[in-house]
């Protein structure tokens, strides 16, 4: 495993905790690192609402990235307690409509598994 890959992976992973927010809310169960194309890192954790206006960890990093005015990925990464996710539709949608190049970047999905977002989004509608 190279070095940047393994750091990405660490850094999701040092994210994940369980945050009781009551009420059956929770926070922290999942941890996603994003490196952007400019080589700069971006966190987040999910939020679980019951009443389903939460968020992924990918979609609150991919937010921090865009908040410092950058929308080029370059690899994600999403982290539990048991191992390393691969993102949800709502999240492969956001990265790609952040920045259609993004169906270029690197997903990793396993622990020495990474594809391309585009393999992940096959016959999409903007044909990417």
């Amino acid at each position: 495993m190279n070095e940047e890959r393994r750091q990405l992976i660490e850094t999701a992973r040092a994210l994940v905790t369980e945050i009781d927010l009551g009420d059956g809310n929770s926070a922290g169960g999942v941890g996603a690192a994003v490196r952007s194309a400019g080589g700069n890192i971006y966190t987040g954790v999910c939020i679980d609402l019951g009443s389903g206006l939460g968020f992924c960890a990918e979609v609150a990093a991919i937010a921090q990235m865009v908040a410092n005015r950058e929308t080029q990925i370059d690899t994600v990464v999403a982290v539990t307690f048991d191992g390393i996710l691969a993102p949800c539709g709502r999240c492969r949608e956001t990265m790609l409509q952040v920045n259609p190049r993004n169906a270029d970047c690197t997903v990793i999905v396993g622990e020495e598994e990474d594809v391309q977002l585009e393999d992940l989004l096959p016959r999409h509608r903007t044909g990417a």
